[in-house]
Parts: C-alpha cells; structure tokens; sequence
C-alpha cells in the first residue's frame, strides 16, 4: 500500500504546541465584543428566517445592528492605528 504525503512545503508553519501565543489570546480578548455583537445578530437573523418579522423582531434586529455598530466603533478606537495602513 502506498502511502499519500504531500510534495510541497506547507503554506502555514507547522506549531508543535498548536495553541495560540499569548499576544493572540489578548487579541481574541479584544475583539470579543465585536464577536459576541457578530454572534448575537446572525442569532437574530437565524430566527427571522423562516417566520415574517413582528415589531418586536424588527426592534430586536435593530438592537442587535447598532450593539454590533457600538462595539465596532469602540474596538477600532480602542486599536491603534498602523500608520501607512495594513498591506
């Protein structure tokens, strides 16, 4: 039986650990307002799929939009800006 490996180096860098650095958990830390504002709107979404929208439901959407707007804005005040911008 032939055994199948790959021929080409990997494109990410194989971690023996696997975990993240700690520079990227404080990163995941940061952004988890955006995260759970991005979750808590797609769980909106999710339950407006298959039923039409009562006032409620339109303000819970409505709520959900502008927590997920506060939190970006807070997150990209809060970042420091690179100057030159990402490349």
């Amino acid at each position: 039986m032939k055994s199948i490996v790959a021929l080409q180096e990997r494109v990410t860098p194989w971690s023996d650990g696997l975990e993240p650095s700690a520079a990227e958990l404080d990163a995941i830390e940061e952004e988890m307002p955006v995260i759970s504002a991005e979750v808590e709107l797609l769980d909106v979404r999710i339950a407006l799929m298959d039923r039409v929208p009562n006032e409620l439901d339109e303000r819970r959407f409505r709520r959900a939009v502008h927590r997920l707007l506060d939190a970006r804005r807070t997150f990209a005040v809060a970042t420091p800006q690179v100057p030159g911008g990402a490349a």
